[in-house]
């Protein structure tokens, strides 16, 4: 008995063994981690459907309301859909896009975008929230009004609808090429049918992109009933129509619960290219192993940043915000390299993987960083259509969308970008092209440089938010003249480097704060630290005690207008603790508030991590805990600001990791408190830099020593290129009666 005994019990643990191997062996999924919701509530406005990293593809459901806060087309307050659309924004403060929308539907139905007090206003349906399932690569959700069950994924240009019917002898899709998201004004839409499965046409609008074109070509599973075209509610008889405010109409018999296919590809440049994009990349019908495509593209992303933490709440904010900063820059471009570029022409098999949706105020603070870490691979594009869109527009790209120059917001934010691109020593672009590329930019005369050129700053009564604009331009000129530096151009770089101090025009001592001054050399009056208005103003979305900071570049040149640290410290200091109206005309993009500190919008986004230039890290520490746990959640609402294409999740991520880069170009990234206990990242060409955050906890949030690569370590930052080169670094987290404060 004993010899079975024991036998059986060797094989139990055989057996137990292997299992346990097997369960080691099996990769972790990231994607369980990603919660598709945050940042959908409040003024987060991300986009919620189905996608792929950087896809031009981002196929989701949009609302009927049409204002700020479904700037993405959606909002978790809202419960009605009008069509599933194949573009969609992703933090913005402006809308645009939602183009190319297909809505499934039984019965004749009003072709509008309708009233969600009128349920028969038009083609949208209320939908339960208890029946939307999404998750990276997919969307689902039941409608109401119809009985049809929708779910949706995509390729990085094709979009793949599953519609389950419920039987009906007037089921039809609509494609609709008149709505978006309501920012925008449609020119001209166009719809051929090829032949009983086949759809194509393009959509031509003005809006924030003032001269967006997208072309497509839809694939059905089931051959067409009949399809008809509309002008709003003029059904015509053909099969063919060009105009401004078009439809069209598949008509189906469906039996109970039968799925129809449609498979939609897009393309910048021709109805052909959507087609070739098509073959390329979903030439097949499998829907569920393109849900799995989708998912593992996502998992491949999300694994070069691999965390421990026991708070698993933090995995999930963490792994969420990973994913929005991969919604964009999205890829604009067929399969065959064919785009369409600033000029508005057709550029063939270009040479680079070709980019859009450059929200550049917002994202050369943290997501181009983030994206110099981890995506390595894709900076030489990322610089090379920065590049040829200067060679096609004459300047660098500002806030660059569907081809198109918005010029939105202030400075010169693509500079910093193409600068930290070099000084990190990027390959694969022409260093020259670049150098003339920022230079050109940094001296045209348009948006106020002509002023800062003849005055040395801008002012007020001669450039509307002058102050900010002069700002802005100088970091991006101290990021010039560091590259002037590297590339031994001397005189450049003793002009640029000037020219970056041209914000203490601004300083008066008697306020300790940054005002606008006028041609005269006269501060405006009255003056209020705290007041914020849209029009006639001096500051971008913030105010006075806001911008007081924005000097990443030279941080000890704003000590010196203080006086001295002691002064600067306690100003600071007062930052996070004053209280004041912003005024009844304040921008809303003006929120999550620590006093007034404002962590929702981007021009504060370095200023908790200015203590460590003197001598006080442990205020960084405590700052940067609070803003990651009060102001960061895993619910809809946990964004305190616009999710700005990837910069708000940005900050987290480098956050959490333990550091950011605050002046805008070079790579010196600060220390903070890492909020994750390990972390491993893939940072290219097979090497990994890991951290360790020994003893972490939400009282040890400290940094007393640090470690790099076994070496005791003594900067109150980490260089790009140790980062880059991997290695390891380890951080002795401790309480604060531990803590050694270093100077």
């Amino acid at each position: 008995m004993k010899k079975i005994s024991l036998s059986l019990l060797l094989i139990v643990s055989f057996f137990l063994s292997f299992s346990s191997c097997r369960e080691e062996s099996v990769e972790e999924s990231f994607t369980q981690y990603v919660n598709p919701y945050i940042g959908t509530g409040g003024h987060g406005h991300v986009f919620l459907g189905a996608n792929v990293p950087f896809g031009l593809v981002q196929l989701g459901p949009t609302n009927i309301p049409q204002s700020w806060d479904w700037t993405s087309g959606y909002h978790i307050s809202d419960s009605t859909i009008i069509g599933f659309a194949h573009m969609h924004l992703s933090g913005t403060g402006i809308g645009d896009l939602c183009d190319i929308s297909f809505m499934p539907v039984t019965g004749e139905v009003t072709l509008s975008r309708g009233r969600k007090e009128d349920p028969g206003s038009g083609m949208w349906s209320f939908f339960n929230r208890s029946s939307e399932k999404v998750k990276p690569g997919y969307y689902g959700v039941h409608l109401d009004r119809y009985g049809i069950d929708v779910e949706l994924t995509a390729t990085q240009r094709v979009g793949f609808h599953k519609y389950t019917f419920p039987q009906a002898e007037d089921a039809s899709v609509i494609i609709d090429l008149e709505n978006g998201t309501g920012w925008d004004t449609p020119r001209e839409g166009y719809l051929v049918q090829e032949n009983d499965s086949v759809i194509s046409g393009y959509r031509y609008s003005s809006g924030w992109a003032n001269d967006q074109k997208v072309f497509f070509t839809a694939v059905f599973s089931k051959p067409l009933k009949k399809f008809i075209t509309s002008e709003k509610n003029e059904r015509l008889e053909s099969n063919t129509l060009k105009g401004p405010r078009i439809y069209g109409l598949a008509y189906f018999d469906t039996k109970e619960q039968e799925n129809i296919y449609i498979k939609v590809a897009l393309s910048p440049v021709s109805i052909e290219n959507a087609k070739q994009n098509m073959q390329t990349e979903l030439p097949g019908w499998d829907f569920k192993q393109t849900i799995a495509d989708a998912d593992k593209a996502w998992n491949e992303e999300l694994k070069k940043i691999r965390i421990k933490t026991e708070d698993t709440s933090i995995k999930e904010i963490f792994y969420t915000a990973l994913f929005h900063t991969m919604v964009a820059p999205s890829v604009f471009c067929d399969v065959n390299g064919d785009y369409r570029g600033a000029d508005g022409q057709m550029y063939k098999k270009g040479s680079f993987v070709n980019y859009t949706t450059f929200s550049l105020w917002d994202t050369y603070r943290a997501a181009h960083p983030l994206m110099t870490i981890i995506h390595p691979e894709k900076m030489s594009d990322i610089i090379n259509t920065m590049l040829h869109i200067y060679q096609q527009q004459g300047k660098l790209p500002v806030w660059h969308l569907m081809g198109c120059e918005t010029n939105c917001m202030v400075g010169n934010p693509g500079i910093p970008v193409v600068a930290d691109a070099v000084l990190k020593g990027f390959e694969g672009f022409d260093k020259d092209l670049a150098y003339e590329a920022m230079k050109t930019s940094a001296m045209l005369d348009e948006r106020g440089l002509k002023y800062l050129k003849e005055y040395g700053y801008i002012p007020y009564d001669k450039e509307a938010e002058g102050l900010s604009k002069c700002m802005e331009y100088a970091i991006a000129d101290w990021s010039l003249a560091q590259v002037a530096k590297e590339m031994g151009n001397e005189e450049d770089y003793e002009y640029f480097l000037n020219r970056s101090k041209s914000y203490k025009y601004y300083f008066d001592k008697k306020t300790n704060f940054i005002r606008g001054l006028s041609s005269e050399g006269k501060f405006r009056e009255p003056f209020n630290p705290f007041e914020s208005v849209h029009r006639d103003n001096d500051y971008t979305e913030g105010t006075g005690w806001q911008y007081i900071w924005l000097v990443p570049h030279d941080i000890d040149g704003l000590v010196e207008l203080f006086g001295s640290k002691e002064a600067f410290v306690a100003k600071l200091d007062s930052l996070f603790s004053v209280s004041g109206s912003m005024g009844e005309n304040a921008s809303p993009d003006i929120s999550g508030l620590i006093g007034q500190y404002a962590h929702g919008n981007e021009p504060s986004h370095h200023v908790i991590y200015m203590y460590p230039y003197v001598g006080q890290p442990e205020k960084t520490a405590e700052k940067v805990r609070e803003v990651l746990t009060d102001l960061y959640f895993d619910d809809p609402n946990g964004l305190s600001g616009n999710e700005d294409v990837g910069q708000m999740s940005s900050w987290y991520i480098l956050s959490a990791l333990g550091f950011y880069q605050v002046e805008p170009a070079g790579g010196k990234y600060i220390f903070g408190s890492p909020l994750i206990d390990e972390a491993v990242i893939e940072v290219g060409d097979g090497k990994q830099f890991r951290i360790i955050a020994k003893n972490n906890s939400k009282e040890n949030m400290y940094i007393r020593s640090v470690t790099l690569n076994g070496q005791p370590y003594d900067k109150y930052y980490i260089d790009f290129k140790d980062i880059a080169q991997g290695g390891t670094l380890e951080l002795e987290m401790v309480s604060k009666k531990d803590l050694i404060v270093r100077n």
